[in-house]
């Protein structure tokens, strides 16, 4: 079996901003003493959901840098370092491990895509370049294409790939996925309403948005499923099925930063060209924060 980066919660923690856009990273060292106080396993920095795909390259590493220095060892920091060009993709790698990355997620090639035997070459290529182990990345309703279980079978062959994060919605090819690559690769689900399925079918934690505003109960719903006590696990995810559903009425990471701000976790806005939620989601979600015991 190969050596994990982390099991349970890993957040895919936002990157704050100031009114002007610009990164705040006094409040980021901040946010990352919360989330380990508040008991996350890993942190995930400069993901989907830290707006990756808006920083420049100097703000993407000194994001990394400033998350390491603050988490100092108490939990690995996984580095978002994919890109649809894969030169590209090494040099952040090499630059993100310099500042501190313990591991990177690395996600599927967008816009300009690949076969899947491209993704094999793809990764293949970076792995044999980088000194961290590689968390892959499946979510194709933003790349356009997905990483099918035969290819997934392939890649965990290299020493460097560890892990997924699976944000496919598809349980069906998890399950595929789980019987060929058995312990090769480590599964992490994608989706917060996916966390107990996937652990049932073997997988090893999530990594979370909702854990931006509710670190524990994500904490304990993994700590549950890998105790096997999937019946509790269930009901603490049912109870926030509501809100995991809230958080996501608008483009990732709209709602996460809205409730953060509404919760007085004061994160800032998102840079364009993602705005500010509508009236009707943001009750929505101001009505699932309440039940939730959150506001």
């Amino acid at each position: 079996m190969k050596k994990r980066v982390f099991t349970g919660v890993g957040t895919a923690l936002v990157t704050p901003m100031c009114d002007d856009y610009s990164v705040d990273y006094n409040r980021l060292e901040s946010l990352v003493n919360e989330q380990i106080e508040g008991g996350v396993d890993a942190l995930i920095i400069c993901g989907t959901t830290g707006e990756k795909s808006t920083l420049r390259y100097d703000e993407h590493v000194r994001v990394i840098e400033v998350a390491a220095n603050a988490a100092c060892g108490r939990v690995p920091i996984v580095a978002g370092t994919g890109s649809n060009d894969t030169v590209y993709s090494v040099e952040l790698c090499n630059d993100a491990k310099s500042v501190g990355a313990d591991a990177f997620l690395m996600v599927a090639p967008y816009y300009n895509k690949t076969s899947q035997a491209g993704l094999v070459a793809h990764y293949n290529y970076i792995a044999d370049r980088v000194e961290r182990p590689i968390i892959l990345y499946n979510v194709p309703s933003r790349t356009g294409i997905a990483i099918k279980p035969e290819t997934y079978k392939e890649l965990s062959k290299h020493p460097n790939i560890i892990a997924v994060k699976e944000a496919n919605g598809d349980l069906s090819s998890v399950a595929k996925t789980r019987y060929l690559c058995g312990d090769d690769l480590d599964i992490y689900s994608g989706n917060d309403d996916q966390t107990v399925p996937i652990m049932s079918l073997g997988g090893i934690g999530v990594i979370s948005v909702l854990s931006n505003i509710a670190p524990k109960a994500m904490h304990d719903i993994c700590v549950d499923c890998l105790n096997g006590d999937f019946k509790k696990a269930s009901a603490a995810q049912l109870k926030y099925t509501g809100l995991m559903n809230a958080l996501f009425s608008d483009v990732n990471p709209i709602p996460v930063k809205e409730a953060m701000n509404i919760l007085g976790m004061n994160v800032g806005p998102c840079r364009l060209p993602l705005y500010k939620m509508a009236d009707a989601p943001r009750e929505e979600l101001i009505k699932m924060l309440a039940e939730c015991g959150l506001k």
